[in-house]
């Protein structure tokens, strides 16, 4: 959410970033909430006189007490305790306002930073770096089937268990899935980030810090009779920790990661893969948060970046950074990246994990402020995946797929995997 004063002061500047988003059809509402501030503002303006009259009333009560012309009082004291009601009523039309206003400004896009390239929408992207080289395997197979044939992924079971959008990981499958977690966390600990186990459950209030509504009906999953929602990543009970928080400057960055199981509905234009582990109801992630100055938001937004490469290239993947274009970036993002790793089988890259800088829009959302010892101020907050396991699993098992149909275990892996080098078919022993 930006800052109302933006609007009030610049703004064609509101409505340069919207044209920027090509979200032409949101171009009324900044005139709308420039209307709805100025009725806000008198009804503020009318409620300060009224209590600085009531505070006039009652120095005129104690005078003509004082006095002793009882008369005169009488009708000050009659005057007064009329007042109170009219604030009431003013108060109360006030906060009907402000409602308006918040979901008005909750649909107005964040001013996106100055380096995001302008593009209407994905096809507008821009690739920043390409690490290593993309591997050409012939006949190469694809994630499921190498799994299927392995007998370490298993869609029927999960599909009569659950449903559509699960999967049962077994065996070697399973543990590198485990060594991941633990090779992602470790490294997160050893940057210097507090690691932190989260509860899997939050209310809508931090979920509206973090998410539209729309995003909310078609990403989460409803707790029934209660106000409580599955996490679809950690981020959102990382950064919920600090709603309504002001935290000290001397405090500042606070950098924490989080391994969680993320549970998400998907309903939209991506859906949920038929047979595959790529895009799930459930799956694994360890996340990363920053809340830090604003002036040092984008030399995190860089360290940040790095630490994906380095997990990335540290397991042998092939990767490109690719930036999202203003048109591509969610409402809240300022200016975001996705790491994109190469699949052997599709001949294309897809995305591992997405970096985010939201600089002070997710603070004002959830009111995280900063006290320097004489102003107090919003924070920038950043967040990015450290690593979604199934994504992390697809490129690993199509990139380091051998003719036998075996997979090679990344070397930094091998440690978490009792030393083991490989995953291969094992035959039912008898």
């Amino acid at each position: 959410m930006i800052d109302i004063k933006l609007i009030r002061e610049s703004p064609e500047i509101v409505k340069e970033n919207i044209k920027k988003k090509f979200q032409n059809e949101k171009l009324p509402l900044v005139d709308e909430v420039i209307k709805l501030d100025s009725e806000w503002r008198k009804l503020k303006y009318k409620e300060d006189n009224l209590r600085s009259e009531r505070n006039k009333i009652s120095e005129l009560i104690n005078q003509t007490k004082k006095d002793k012309e009882g008369k005169k009082a009488d009708e000050l004291i009659k005057k007064a305790k009329s007042i109170p009601e009219e604030i009431i009523k003013l108060q109360d039309n006030r906060k009907t306002l402000e409602e308006k206003i918040k979901k008005i400004m909750y649909q107005i896009p964040n001013i996106i930073h100055k380096s995001v390239p302008i593009g209407k929408d994905a096809s507008g992207n821009v690739v920043r770096k390409v690490i290593g080289k993309p591997k050409k395997i012939k006949d190469a197979k694809g994630h499921v089937e190498l799994g299927e044939k392995l007998g370490v992924l298993d869609f029927d079971t999960s599909a009569e268990v659950s449903g559509k959008g699960f999967y049962y990981l077994r065996g070697d499958l399973a543990l590198l899935n485990m060594a991941l977690i633990n090779f992602a966390k470790d490294y997160m600990v050893k940057q210097g980030f507090e690691y932190v186990e989260t509860p899997l459950m939050i209310k809508k209030e931090i979920l509206e810090g973090v998410y539209s509504n729309e995003e909310i009906n078609v990403m989460s999953y409803k707790i029934d009779g209660e106000d409580l929602y599955l996490i679809a990543t950690s981020e959102h009970p990382l950064i919920g920790q600090f709603i309504n928080k002001t935290l000290l400057k001397a405090e500042l960055p606070i950098k924490q990661t989080s391994y969680s199981m993320c549970f998400r509905r998907e309903i939209g234009s991506h859906g949920i893969d038929e047979k595959g582990i790529f895009r799930t109801h459930q799956f694994n992630k360890q996340e990363m948060i920053l809340i830090c100055e604003p002036k040092d938001s984008y030399k995190w937004y860089d360290k940040m970046l790095k630490c994906s490469v380095d997990i990335f290239k540290a397991l042998g993947i092939p990767i490109r950074i690719l930036e999202s274009c203003s048109g591509d970036l969610a409402n809240l993002k300022a200016k975001g990246c996705d790491i994109e790793a190469w699949s052997p089988k599709q001949q294309k890259y897809f995305e591992v994990t997405s970096l985010t800088n939201m600089e002070e829009a997710q603070a004002r959302r959830l009111n995280i402020k900063i006290d320097d010892g004489k102003k107090r101020y919003f924070a920038h907050t950043l967040n990015n995946t450290v690593i979604a396991t199934s994504r992390a699993l697809v490129a690993i098992m199509e990139n380091n797929q051998q003719k036998d149909g075996s997979i090679l275990i990344p070397k930094v892996l091998q440690k978490y995997m009792h030393g083991k080098k490989k995953i291969e078919f094992k035959k039912n022993k008898k």
